[in-house]
């Protein structure tokens, strides 16, 4: 596990960039997929809002798993079984410590947690007329559940707007409840221009007025310390795949008390207690929510993924970070024709960018002749960018494995594009 270290890379060190106390390039050596190069360039990955590549010792627990006890959880007396579903668990319990206590249920990733909530808490306590809040900053994830879920049921959706700067304010929030408000969900990071709302404010609102509250921490799981009980929310939905771990896998945070109010949203095995043709009694929380075969090395690879955070350090994550965000933000700045879509107070993770007069896919596709990889799309946020008059932009999403010398790769090479291209 790689620990922090006062030791910077050498060619850190000609770097704007301060000082920062981790150890880059031991870090990189523990990514596979940043020693490969694309289009004979050297990879240089700024796309970690959309999914994070792995490190080995994520890869070797799934091999581990795959190769040595491939069986079966909670089902199985032999030995196999065994090893696989104290695995299974363990990682349920350091996931759940590494985000600050709540009960866990595994999901494929923070959108089914999202369509559990909606199905299970929305179908047993939502009616018609009831509100569903969120804001105009959210992943698609937080917006086609509840926008289906109120076509069933006449339950209505409202939106919070964001200021001209992409800022989500919590007096916007408070103007927006009613007295049939019965759940406020709030991305805590926007996936589409790095938006970091005040959630746990907004929590607070929520708890004070008796309001259920979901957090979509997908994009902060990964760039800061993600608290459930400091956050104050009920629900808290996240995935895997953006925090260094697999696919195909992710959780619901939630309080004990809700859960096992709440009815159980798909059926199957595991998730039962007994069973009868007549009828059926369900399991405990969490197992109640995760019907058939789990993904288990996937599950098993995150909590490799949790403890390799966990080593790193994530206050020195946010830190660093945090210096590569505003390098990145400086360089776009002193390009002309580039213009930065959205200039939040707070950032993390994320920014979007548009070049007047290209189109975002073409330079998409041009900077990845360079070896550079980012973004060009809607980034299934498609309403954050229609507030700004647009249905596609670039973003680029550097990470705290990334380099000055790559941000530095990554101006020139956009410089270049638009000499020859533009």
């Amino acid at each position: 596990m790689t620990s922090a270290s006062g030791n910077n890379a050498s060619h850190e060190s000609t770097s704007s960039l301060p000082q920062v106390e981790i150890d880059v390039e031991t870090i990189r050596s523990e990514i596979p997929a940043l020693s490969r190069t694309v289009h004979e360039k050297p990879l240089v990955y700024l796309d970690a809002a959309a999914s994070t590549p792995r490190p080995k010792t994520v890869i070797d627990a799934v091999t581990h798993y795959e190769s040595n006890y491939p069986a079966n959880v909670h089902r199985g007396v032999h030995t196999l079984s065994g090893e696989a579903t104290h695995d299974y668990e363990d990682a349920r319990r350091r996931t759940a410590a590494f985000l600050g206590g709540g009960e866990l249920v595994f999901t494929r990733g923070a959108t089914e947690a999202i369509n559990l909530v909606a199905n299970s808490w929305g179908g047993a306590n939502l009616h018609k007329g009831d509100e569903i809040l969120i804001s105009a900053l959210e992943h698609h994830a937080n917006i086609v559940p509840w926008q289906m879920f109120c076509a069933r049921t006449g339950a209505v959706l409202r939106v919070v707007d964001v200021d001209e700067q992409g800022t989500l304010h919590r007096e916007a929030v408070e103007d927006a409840i009613t007295d049939r408000t019965r759940i406020v969900a709030i991305t805590h990071v926007s996936n589409a221009i790095g938006t970091v709302t005040p959630i746990q404010d907004i929590c607070k609102l929520t708890r004070d007025r008796g309001i259920t509250s979901l957090v979509d921490a997908a994009q902060s799981v990964p760039h800061m310390r993600v608290d459930f009980s400091e956050i104050g929310c009920d629900f808290l939905v996240f995935s895997g795949h953006k925090m260094y771990a697999p696919t195909g896998i992710g959780g619901l945070l939630a309080r004990r008390e809700l859960l096992e109010a709440m009815p159980p949203w798909q059926g199957g095995g595991d998730m039962i207690r007994t069973v009868t043709f007549e009828s059926s009694t369900w399991n405990d929380v969490p197992w109640k929510f995760e019907a058939g075969t789990p993904n288990i090395g996937g599950t098993i690879g995150l909590g490799a993924a949790v403890d390799w955070l966990s080593g790193i350090g994530m206050d020195i994550i946010a830190d660093r970070e945090q210096r590569l965000l505003s390098e990145t933000v400086s360089r776009l700045r002193s390009i002309d024709r580039v213009r930065l879509i959205g200039e939040p107070s707070r950032r993390a993770g994320a920014i979007s960018f548009i070049i007047d007069g290209m189109h975002p896919a073409d330079v998409g596709a041009m900077l990845d002749r360079h070896g550079i990889a980012v973004r060009a799309g809607h980034h299934c946020a498609q309403p954050i960018l229609e507030r700004f008059g647009l249905n596609t932009t670039l973003r680029v999403a550097p990470a705290f494995f990334n380099t000055a010398n790559e941000l530095e790769s990554f101006e020139n090479a956009l410089r270049r594009i638009i000499d020859v291209f533009g």
